[in-house]
């Protein structure tokens, strides 16, 4: 039954049960007997039935609850060749359309060349009773799109892909692969999600690309562009495009200018200058730059002196005070289409928002108020005592799965467009630091003219994970009415983590040695030693002092890997707060070892993955779908029969299927850029050495700024002083603000 290679064992037998099977991945567990043996079996497969013959390749595992599982890597399906072997074949339902019935009437007319038959010479199924004319065809094309299937696979198995990557390639372009792998299997790269360029160069060199191929060189620009707009940028300039492109193709372009302008001629890159855009990035900040200038106009008639009498009276009656930047903001937010108001922690954005809905609700205005992130919208709900919806959910974002923001259809699936608005009078988006490009055409494409749209920010935080800096980039423009709230108020002044943040992004070192009841710092210059003090203050003294649940507490880094970056961290701190233990289910999924209760992450959008809000007696009171890039949760079950973990986040309950956990992570710890939108009880941010351009000042003001009741820095005080005074930030490049002013000039011309 089983013999060896130098990497892969072999295994074959018949197919004798099949566990569990995903129809959506492919991912299959079953049972195969040979020899008197049996064994379970794990992979993707295209479609495999009881009863079918099989020769696997693959790695012995060994599984905690399940014992010995072969993991199939390589496999190839055999026909049965004895007439026993025919029949059980036929009737397990492996060709559709033939039950058990009409499995021993084929083999009763043909014998031991029914399989020969249904395949040369199908037309004479039609000679077996109870098999008419059409339905000799319906079983051939049945049984050769069945060969054609795995053919398919064992040739791209042949070319280095994986089984699971194989399968889910043939899913995708299924007979279109032989000449998409032959011609330009770069398109591979292009059209399905998850497959880079790197995999597609590999296939492309054992099929034979030639490293100067058209195709792969074009292909290397684009990806090169690509890669630029997942590390925030919207275009690259010309020269370092090049150079870029050359490190990733390894080889030198001396045509790079003609293979540009082909590019530009097919319609995939934009030049503007010495700039180079993917398309659909270019006409995105052409949209965002024109729908913000139309929307900015000022009411004239329709503001009158009611509008003022109302305001005073709300603060009249509610007894509150502005100062005089935040009244200015709230006349700005009756009269405008558009305005921007700014301001860091405690400078009074929540108490000026809360006026202007106050303000627009007394006079029957419909308002929507939402943010980036499920989290940032909670916030901003609580705050106000308003509902408030993520950007997605407003806008009814109804996302094909594998939808990703850089892809060029991500605005075209959100159900609130130019075609369907949004029917409110007011829009208030809270969070804008971390609204990118995408997210904000698609949120302007669904404004009606006539709607207001107040967007409401602090540009001090680090920008969007996505391509494009929104918020700053209207700023600088000048051209949008603008409010920056700079007062910090009275009540604000009695938290050190407040004041510390302002100090901070302004320069100035905050005193560490002063007694504090928000804002501590413990000095270790050990890596083993702040490992230990982060373990003891979750565990122990935070929890007691702010009465709260550890889980609730956030461990920082600004970095993932390093002696304290998150991937240590979360290792460190899953081992002391929740260790292995008999009773508690555990699963090592993509090099990460998950445990009942551990705290997780989802790390990048899912729209289709499913969740529920339980009711009494566990009845769903609410469902949904789609749980979002920084979305931090709780693990409750993992259920290695039905291969499914199962996340809490918050009140949502997500299942998990064990091939969708590849974005799921530790939350422990997260990195800062993670930590945008989010409010935590308490911050812990340790401070030890590392790259210059990670230990920066706006990232260090964003982490202090996460925190609600507490910061606990810990670690080297020179470290922090360092990031207080390094005022580097990664360049951007984004054309937004140029966009917008080239407009707001010409529409000054005419």
């Amino acid at each position: 039954m089983m013999t060896s290679n130098s990497t892969l064992e072999e295994l074959e037998g018949k197919i004798s049960h099949i566990v569990f099977r995903s129809e959506e991945s492919g991912y299959t567990v079953f049972t195969i007997e040979g020899e008197g043996e049996e064994c379970t079996c794990v992979g993707s497969f295209s479609h495999i039935v009881v009863s079918e013959k099989i020769k696997a390749k693959g790695r012995w595992k060994d599984h905690p609850t399940y014992g010995k599982q072969f993991f199939v890597e390589e496999y190839v399906l055999e026909e049965p060749n004895s007439i026993f072997g025919i029949e059980e074949y036929l009737a397990s339902g492996a060709v559709k359309g033939i039950g058990k019935a009409i499995a021993q009437r084929i083999v009763k007319k043909f014998g031991e060349d029914s399989i020969r038959i249904m395949e040369e010479e199908p037309e004479r199924l039609a000679e077996v009773r109870g098999i008419s004319e059409q339905k000799a065809r319906d079983i051939a094309a049945e049984l050769s799109g069945k060969k054609d299937r795995q053919d398919a696979l064992l040739f791209l198995q042949g070319v280095g892909i994986s089984l699971n990557l194989a399968y889910k390639i043939y899913k995708h372009f299924q007979g279109e692969i032989y000449t998409i792998l032959r011609e330009n299997p770069y398109r591979i790269a292009e059209e399905l999600e998850g497959v880079g360029f790197k995999k597609c160069d590999s296939i492309a060199r054992r099929v034979g690309i030639e490293p100067n191929s058209l195709f792969r060189i074009q292909a290397g620009i684009s990806y090169t562009l690509l890669q630029a707009e997942l590390a925030g940028h919207c275009y690259l300039p010309l020269s370092l495009l090049k150079s870029e492109a050359e490190r990733i193709l390894e080889m030198p372009l001396p045509d790079f200018e003609e293979e540009l302008m082909d590019l530009q001629i097919k319609g995939r890159v934009k030049l503007k200058g010495e700039r180079v855009y993917r398309s659909s990035t270019f006409y995105r900040e052409i949209r965002v730059a024109s729908k913000l200038l139309s929307l900015n106009i000022e009411e004239g008639e329709a503001y009158s002196e009611s509008w003022e009498k109302s305001i005073e009276k709300i603060l009249k009656n509610e007894k509150l005070e502005l100062d005089s930047l935040q009244r200015e903001a709230v006349s700005l937010a009756a009269k405008s289409g558009i305005l921007v108001i700014t301001g860091g922690p405690g400078t009074g954005k929540t108490t000026t928002i809360k006026t202007i809905l106050r303000l627009f609700t007394e006079r029957g205005k419909n308002i929507a108020l939402a943010a980036p992130t499920g989290r940032a919208a909670k916030r901003m709900g609580e705050a106000t005592d308003y509902p408030a919806k993520t950007l997605h959910r407003l806008l009814e974002y109804m996302g094909k799965e594998g939808e990703e923001e850089d892809e060029e259809s991500f605005t075209s699936y959100f159900q609130r467009n130019e075609e369907n608005p949004l029917e409110v009078d007011v829009i208030i988006v809270d969070e804008m630091s971390m609204v990118d490009l995408y997210l904000m055409d698609a949120l302007l494409k669904a404004v009606n003219p006539g709607t207001r749209l107040i967007l409401v920010g602090d540009s001090n935080q680090l920008p969007s994970v996505g391509a494009g800096n929104v918020l700053r980039d209207i700023l600088s423009s000048e051209c949008i009415k603008t409010i920056q709230l700079k007062k910090i108020f009275r009540q604000a002044l009695e938290s050190d983590i407040v004041v510390n943040a302002h100090k901070i992004n302004e320069g100035i070192e905050p005193e560490l040695g002063k007694r504090s009841r928000d804002f501590l710092f413990i000095r270790g210059d050990k890596a083993e030693k702040i490992f230990s003090d982060i373990a003891v203050l979750m565990k122990e003294k935070l929890p007691k002092y702010l009465h709260i649940d550890p889980l609730s507490i956030q461990v920082m880094s600004p970095q993932k890997k390093g002696a304290l970056g998150v991937e240590n961290l979360n290792r460190y701190l899953q081992e002391n707060l929740n260790p292995k233990d008999k009773n508690k289910a555990e699963k090592e999924l993509y090099g990460t070892v998950f445990r009942m209760g551990d705290k997780v992450m989802q790390v990048k959008n899912n729209y289709k993955l499913a969740w529920e809000i339980p009711g009494k007696y566990n009845i769903p009171i609410e469902e949904g779908e789609g749980i979002f890039n920084g979305d931090i949760g709780r693990i409750t079950e993992i259920n290695h029969y039905a291969q499914t973990l199962t996340v809490f986040f918050e009140e949502k309950k997500v299942e998990y299927s064990f091939s969708d956990c590849e974005d799921l992570e530790l939350a422990y710890a997260i990195t800062i850029h993670k930590s945008q939108g989010s409010e935590y009880a308490a911050v812990i941010l340790p401070m030890y050495r590392g790259p210059r351009l990670l230990m920066t000042r706006n990232l260090l003001y964003t982490a202090v700024t996460r925190a609600k009741s507490c910061v606990c820095l810990l670690g080297d005080p020179y470290v922090f002083q360092s990031m207080v005074h390094n005022a580097t930030e990664q360049k951007r490049y984004s054309g937004l603000s140029e966009q917008i002013k080239e407009m707001q000039e010409r529409l000054s011309d005419l």
